[in-house]
C-alpha cells in the first residue's frame, strides 16, 4: 500500500512540475521579416542564418557563469539550449551538440567526457572575466536571447527536477523505448523529434 501511496505522490510531482515549468516557458519563434519593430514589441526571438562558433562546452561556461552546478544540472541545461535553438533558431545552439537517451535523462558525451573527472562535485568557473569575454565573442545576440530565455525557464530547478522533466517528454522516452529503467543506452536523442516536439509546447 505505502509503495502505491509514493508512486501517486511522485506522478503528482511530476504533473505540477511540468504545468509549472512550462507555464512559465514564453518562446516563439518567428519567421525572417524585415519588421524588427514588431519582433521587438512581441519579444519573441528572430530566426536568422547564424554562424556556429561555439562548442557545446563553451554553452555548459555559459550557464556556469550564472551558477555553480552539478554535471547532472548542466547536462540537462544544454539539451533545452539545443531544444528551443532549434525551434527558435532553426540550427543548432553549438558544435557537438548531441545528446544521447542515457538512464538519468539526455546526455551529451562531449560534456560527458570533459566533466566525469569532477564526480559529485559542483562545477564552477576559475576565471569567469576572461571566460565571459570569450563567450561574448562566440554567441551572437540571437543565441544569447536562446540562453538568457532557456536559464530563466529552467536555471531555478534542481538536476533532479529537470531529469523528472526530460523522463516525462517525447524525445527521451522515444529513444528509450523497449530498454529497461536502469538499462544504459547510447541512442542518439532526435533533433526533428526535439524541434517538433518542443515546437508544439511553445506559448
Amino acid at each position: 500500500m505505502l509503495y502505491y501511496i509514493i508512486l501517486i505522490i511522485f506522478f503528482t510531482f511530476i504533473v505540477i512540475f511540468t504545468r509549472k515549468c512550462y507555464k512559465y516557458i514564453r518562446f516563439r519563434k518567428i519567421d525572417n521579416t524585415d519588421n524588427e519593430s514588431e519582433a521587438n514589441k512581441m519579444g519573441e526571438i528572430k530566426a536568422v542564418n547564424i554562424p556556429i562558433k561555439a562548442d557545446i562546452k563553451d554553452v555548459a561556461d555559459w550557464f556556469l557563469l550564472k551558477e555553480n552546478m552539478s554535471n547532472k544540472k548542466i547536462q540537462k541545461l544544454c539539451y533545452y539550449a539545443e531544444a528551443w535553438s532549434l525551434v527558435l533558431l532553426d540550427q543548432d545552439i553549438s558544435q557537438n551538440s548531441d545528446f544521447e537517451a542515457w538512464v538519468h535523462g539526455p546526455v551529451s558525451k562531449t560534456l560527458y567526457n570533459e566533466f566525469k573527472g569532477f564526480g559529485w562535485q559542483e562545477l564552477t568557473i576559475t576565471n569567469p572575466v576572461v571566460v565571459k569575454k570569450r563567450l561574448d565573442e562566440l554567441f551572437t545576440k540571437e543565441q544569447i536571447e536562446v540562453l538568457e530565455s532557456v536559464w530563466d525557464t529552467y536555471g531555478e530547478y534542481g538536476a533532479d527536477q529537470l531529469e523528472a522533466l526530460t523522463h516525462t517528454e517525447k524525445p527521451w522516452l522515444e529513444q528509450r523505448k523497449g530498454l529497461g529503467k536502469f538499462q544504459s543506452s547510447t541512442r542518439k536523442i532526435s533533433k526533428e523529434t526535439m524541434k517538433r516536439y518542443y515546437k508544439s509546447i511553445a506559448i
